[in-house]
């Protein structure tokens, strides 16, 4: 009788396509294997680079590996280094970016797992 393998490898990770030179690997979650509980999903953020001010519906810890990561949450600018990590509770208006001259390395768990319904981005970068 064959027993149920009670693991999963992921060598193949979903890479979400981007435009703003970002590496976005998704290892397991919505769009890699259908888990709508959590996602983990390991990111490389080029020098300067940021993204929009968002509103996620989900729970977000942040682990960096290498580089420096900038987060300004409900107005106050928190800057992370290798090493560090940080939990942001859903619902809280955040905006990430790496305005640093070295590529930011980090992994991103969501609880629930990440979706782009659920992570309500602002259109307007200009606030």
């Amino acid at each position: 009788m064959h027993k149920k393998q009670k693991y999963t490898i992921q060598n193949s990770p979903f890479v979400v396509p981007t435009d703003d030179g970002k590496i976005i690997k998704e290892h397991f979650g919505n769009a890699t294997d259908g888990n709508s509980e959590l996602s983990i999903a390991h990111m490389v953020a080029p020098a300067g680079w940021s993204e929009p001010f968002q509103t996620p519906e989900f729970d977000e810890y942040t682990f960096i590996i290498r580089g420096k990561k900038q987060f300004i949450i409900d107005g106050e600018t928190i800057v992370l280094e290798a090493g560090q990590s940080i939990k942001v509770e859903k619902n809280t208006r955040l905006q990430y970016s790496n305005p640093f001259t070295e590529p930011c390395e980090y992994l991103a768990i969501c609880l629930p797992a990440f979706s782009i319904e659920a992570v309500n981005r602002e259109d307007n970068e200009y606030e």
